[in-house]
């Protein structure tokens, strides 16, 4: 069961993104006024370091559900480190910014995430 919660939840993260790393490339100035920012060129510049950043993810992420698919013995640790950065990413934005929309959405994806592997890799131990 928590294998394949793990596994949902690796989609789901794949799918979002990917998707954000794509409008992050083809459509920067949308990616920018969604979360309020005006766009100029400054900000279109951040935007651009921001999609490959968000491709790095993105590729991890795949990995990670390959690995997890195939059952690699080093998903669980791709599982952890990209739980920890969406737990990371949404404390630090609630707590520099007060978005609690991305503590709400991105730490609990990240917790979910950090569950479903220990709770993959604890099923793993027990058989």
């Amino acid at each position: 069961m928590a294998r394949k919660a793990l596994l949902l939840l690796l989609v789901f993260s794949l799918l979002l993104e990917a998707a954000l790393t794509f409008a992050g490339f083809l459509l920067p100035d949308l990616v920018l006024t969604k979360f309020g920012v005006a766009p100029t060129s400054d900000t279109r510049f951040m935007a651009f370091a921001m999609a490959w950043l968000l491709l790095l993810v993105t590729l991890v992420c795949g990995l990670a559900l390959y690995w997890t698919w195939k059952r690699h013995p080093g998903y669980a640790p791709l599982g952890y480190v990209l739980g920890l950065w969406w737990v990371g990413i949404g404390l630090g934005l609630y707590l520099g910014y007060g978005r609690l929309d991305n503590l709400v959405l991105d730490t609990g994806k990240g917790l979910l995430l950090v569950l479903a592997t220990w709770g993959s890799r604890l099923r793993e131990r027990t058989n």
